[in-house]
């Protein structure tokens, strides 16, 4: 019988060159492993063309909402909550959030935040406690979980199956004759930056062999 696991070793030797031009760090890697993995131990990974189109997305997904790093991270990218609070209150006043009509990042009265954290950015009160649902784990009572590795990978890949985002589900764009890179950026946020993303996501598909 022929192996439908994925190659490894040609999977890294492709991403090393696109798109992480040419130079993986230990953390990317270890990112990009638990992302496989994760992905492995819910869907089984049959091998087959559209889960690993599905796959690929995921991944560049999290190439793009991590600045690469492909660790969990806080909005604006701090190294601290109080110091992605002051950046966001900062971008808020000097009119860089056009699109956002109130500081949600603000502690509440719980000294609580919600910004966004994780893979892939999870923001809102609201979206901490449907990810807790999704992955049995209490975000609303420590929002700061969503920057472990484990938790974060599961909110990830979750969240883009089951369209808890924003109603838009990976299916939705990828299977039974659809293949659709661009549009499936609306799973995450409309259309904002979809041709970059989907850029990335064919790079992850082609080192997935698909």
């Amino acid at each position: 019988m022929v192996s439908t696991a994925i190659d490894r070793p040609f999977f890294f030797a492709r991403v090393r060159q696109k798109p992480f031009q040419g130079r993986l760090t230990q953390r990317q890697v270890d990112g990009l492993s638990a992302i496989l993995d994760g992905w492995c131990a819910r869907t089984g990974d049959d091998g087959a063309a559209t889960g690993r189109r599905e796959l690929a997305y995921v991944l560049a997904t999290a190439f793009h909402e991590t600045a690469a790093s492909m660790q969990p991270v806080r909005e604006t990218l701090a190294r601290t909550d109080a110091e992605a609070i002051r950046r966001l209150d900062a971008a808020f006043a000097s009119g860089r959030l056009g699109t956002v009509k109130a500081p949600y990042w603000r502690r509440d009265g719980d000294h609580k935040s919600w910004f966004g954290r994780g893979l892939v950015q999870l923001t809102h009160r609201r979206n901490y406690e449907i990810m807790s649902e999704v992955t049995g784990v209490d975000l609303v009572s420590d929002p700061c979980q969503a920057m472990e590795m484990d938790v974060s990978v599961a909110i990830l890949i979750e969240g883009m199956r089951r369209g808890s985002f924003t109603g838009h589900r990976l299916e939705d764009y990828f299977g039974s004759g659809r293949e659709d890179w661009v549009g499936a950026r609306k799973i995450i946020n409309g259309r904002d930056r979809a041709t970059l993303v989907a850029g990335h996501a064919r790079n992850f598909a082609r080192a997935l062999s698909c």
